[in-house]
């Protein structure tokens, strides 16, 4: 199972779909407000979403639907990264709901060697998340800086922390 790409496996104007999607439940959203101390009535209160907002129930908070989006896109484009260098614009475009399923994709906007090291790259990308409708919720564009080829071979390969299983005789 391929886990994120070297720089020469980019193609730009490439689209990833990434599978599966999530269905976002009440719990999901409440666990992300309270690790991130997101307080807001909109997101934890029911009762204030039915009686005070235009959507009528709560709405999932936006930097979960980014993350999890992050995530789904991590076998994809940055499992081999070295380092997320910027996350250029983040538009949260359509509200999320529980029950929703979101799903992504990623296209490849552009890459570029590394200017400072031979043994690495820069892949510009752009992220979009959608509903199981088809809405799109989100969008968000980022840089990241992956290994090379030589970058992989020159550090053991594939996994090169992986122990192998030493079989006991018994």
């Amino acid at each position: 199972m391929q886990f994120g790409r070297t720089y020469e496996e980019f193609e730009v104007g490439a689209t990833y779909k990434h599978w599966p999607g999530k269905t976002v439940t009440e719990y999901d959203d409440h666990l992300f407000c309270l690790l991130t101390m997101n307080h807001h009535p909109l997101h934890m209160d029911t009762n204030y979403a039915e009686k005070t907002t235009d959507f009528g129930k709560n709405v999932v908070v936006g930097n979960y639907i980014y993350s999890l989006l992050l995530g789904m896109s991590v076998p994809d484009i940055s499992g081999k990264a070295i380092a997320n260098l910027e996350i250029e614009s983040l538009r949260h475009v359509a509200p999320t709901f529980h029950g929703d399923t979101i799903y992504g994709q990623t296209t490849v906007l552009d890459k570029w060697p590394s200017k400072s090291k031979n043994d690495r790259g820069i892949v510009y990308v752009e992220t979009k998340g959608y509903k199981q409708d088809g809405t799109l919720v989100c969008v968000f564009r980022r840089k990241v800086m992956v290994p090379t080829e030589t970058y992989i071979k020159e550090r053991g390969g594939e996994q090169p922390g992986r122990p192998e299983l030493e079989e006991q005789e018994k």
